[in-house]
């Protein structure tokens, strides 16, 4: 399998920042910045709108039959039209990376995106964040992160956004909600949340954005 030089993966469990930092190494390497989590989270999103049990493989897949989702670029947060509709707020709570984590394990989901993501990247240059793009989606990248940080330097990152925002914020249930999440990801049997053997890893704890950001530029240009 040949290395695809133009992709760079950057994966890392709920609330490390993959989001924010991907947006920021895209726009520095001028790339196109894949959210593969928001495309999960907008598939749970659906599920939820139509009663689709978040469990059921073959309602799942009927759903998914006529997707309709497109990602765009906005002002902060990447835009997420689902149907037309613009959920790219509905989408970005606890509650939602929740489900997000599972409909994720269910293969037929996987299947579909991890399908339309590497599409994505046959076309254009991509830094691509998620859970498991250096590992299962482009595993052939050439340059791979795995980005983390303590479960409660996540969460109060996660309080911080949320309350500017302006939104209500209860940091130990976000806590909570992260460690739940982290359980679920690393134990599921499909492309459970594992750091690429050939990533680099990232301890983000006690670093700032722009130094993860000079750090990550720095490897994927000189190396």
């Amino acid at each position: 399998m040949l290395t695809r030089k133009n992709i760079v993966t950057i994966d890392g469990p709920s609330g490390s920042g993959k989001s924010t930092l991907s947006r920021l190494i895209a726009a520095k390497l001028g790339y196109t910045f894949l959210d593969t989590g928001a495309m999960y989270r907008a598939v749970g999103y659906k599920a939820v709108q139509l009663g689709v049990d978040l469990d059921d493989g073959e309602a799942l897949a009927k759903m998914l039959e006529n997707l309709d989702l497109v990602l765009a670029p906005g002002d902060g947060d990447t835009r997420v039209l689902l149907d037309g509709e613009d959920i790219s707020l509905a989408i970005r709570t606890a509650e939602m990376g929740l489900v997000a984590s599972r409909v994720s394990a269910q293969g037929v989901v996987r299947q579909k995106l991890t399908a339309m993501q590497q599409s994505m990247g046959e076309k254009e240059a991509v830094v691509a964040e998620g859970r498991d793009t250096g590992t299962v989606v482009f595993p052939a990248a050439r340059y791979k992160f795995y980005l983390d940080a303590s479960a409660e330097e996540r969460a109060r990152r996660r309080s911080e956004q949320l309350r500017e925002k302006g939104q209500p914020v209860d940091e130990k249930e976000i806590l909570a909600q992260i460690i739940k999440r982290d359980r679920a990801d690393s134990a599921r049997s499909l492309a459970p949340l594992k750091a690429a053997e050939d990533a680099v890893i990232i301890d983000s704890s006690a670093m700032t954005i722009d130094e993860v950001v000079a750090f990550m530029f720095e490897k994927v240009t000189t190396s």
